[in-house]
Parts: structure tokens; sequence; C-alpha cells
């Protein structure tokens, strides 16, 4: 009878880990196509972003009880010094890289981009700016490492919950800089992504929710978005 328990306990947690993989990956790939493909105007992106990040989960949730989202979202106070000084690291390394290569590599490419399949320009760019700091940060760690990584973990194995939620955090992004930069930035890009995914999981893997993340995370927003500043200056 034990062994049986264990068996049924085995295959009902790979079952929710395939179910969490699966909507991961969906919601991913329809976000992808509708900033590669679709383009549509900022508002209408943020809006579909948040359907498929944040009610997606949540609706999962509905199926899955024991999926506790509302528990990654309680305040935690523990960890906030540390966050606020790995938060300024990032800045510092996201800044100094961009002003090490700005003269390597053409950046001219992004705002153009943004300008013609979002709409976004030097007038409006402030209050985008200011959406994706603070909002779209909380949005990305929420679905990234509350639900693809913390909630994937508790059903899978560690190691395999670090690299599908860090991988598919990079691979989202990348999706997004289509048209942006050459092939050597979205490299770059991409594996700078890859190592970001997995230093905010270990942070939120460690005081087990994801605040500490989303002000690094936001930080490193910041960064992304003086540079944008800079360019739109131009």
């Amino acid at each position: 009878m034990k062994k049986c328990a264990i068996r049924q306990t085995d295959n009902g947690m790979k079952k929710r880990a395939y179910s969490i993989i699966i909507t991961v990956i969906a919601a991913c790939l329809a976000m992808g196509i509708v900033d590669a493909v679709i383009q549509p105007g900022y508002a209408v992106k943020s809006l579909v972003k948040i359907l498929l990040f944040l009610l997606i989960p949540f609706v999962y949730s509905v199926f899955d009880k024991k999926c506790n989202l509302k528990a990654l979202l309680k305040p935690d106070k523990k960890g906030i010094t540390l966050a606020l000084l790995a938060g300024f690291a990032v800045f510092g390394v996201v800044l100094g890289a961009y002003l090490l290569f700005k003269d390597v590599f053409d950046f001219s490419a992004l705002t153009k981009s943004l300008t013609k399949t979002t709409g976004v320009n030097g007038q409006n760019f402030v209050w985008v700016a200011i959406y994706i700091s603070f909002a779209n940060s909380l949005l990305e760690e929420f679905f990234f490492r509350g639900f693809a990584f913390l909630t994937l973990k508790r059903v899978s194995t560690r190691k395999f919950a670090y690299v599908f939620s860090a991988l598919c955090f990079a691979l989202y992004h990348i999706a997004m800089m289509i048209g942006w930069f050459g092939i050597p930035v979205i490299l770059i890009s991409l594996i700078g992504l890859f190592v970001g995914g997995i230093i905010f999981n270990a942070f939120d893997e460690k005081y087990g929710n994801i605040y500490i993340s989303w002000l690094i995370h936001m930080f490193a927003n910041f960064a992304t978005n003086a540079i944008g500043l800079i360019l739109f200056s131009k």
C-alpha cells in the first residue's frame, strides 16, 4: 500500500510539473508571437501580457488546489538590504556595459524599431519606462520566478526548475529584441538574461517570495530605461 501511495504521489507530481511546463511554454510562445509577429501598440501588448502572465497562472491554480500563488505575493522585509545592494550593482553593470560598448555596437535600430512596432517614442517613453520599471518587472517576476520557478520546483527537480525558468526568461526577452540589435548583441543578451534569471531564482529560493528579485529586476530596468532615454534624446 505504501509503495502504491508513493507511486501515485510521484505520478501526481509529474502531471503537475508537466502542466506547469506546458502552461509556461504556451504563454511564452503566445507572447513571443504578439511581440515579434503581430506587433500591436504598447498598451495592447501590455494588456495581452497581463492576461498571459498573470491571469493564466491563477486560472491554473483553480484546477491545481495545491498551487498557492497568493503566498508568493505576501510581503516580506527579509533580504531587502541585500537586494538593494545587488540592485545598485546590476544598475552599474548594465549601464557600464552600454557605455563601454556603445561605440562598438550599433544601438540606433532600437529606438526606430520601438517607434515603428509599438508606438513608443521620445515623448511617451518616460511613462512607458515607469510602467516597465515597476509594473512590468513585477509581472515578469510573478510569472518567471513565482510560477515557472518556485511553484515548479515543488513538483520537479531543483536543477530543472532553475534552468527551465531562466531559459524561458531569456528566450522570451530575445523574441522582443528581434530587429533591435545584431546577432552578437542578441547572443550576449541571451547569456546575460539567462545568468540573471539564475541569480533571481537563487534570491527567491532563499527568501521564499518574489519581492527580492523584483527589487533587483527593477534596478536592471532603471538602467535599461536610462539607456533608452539616452538613445531617444539623440
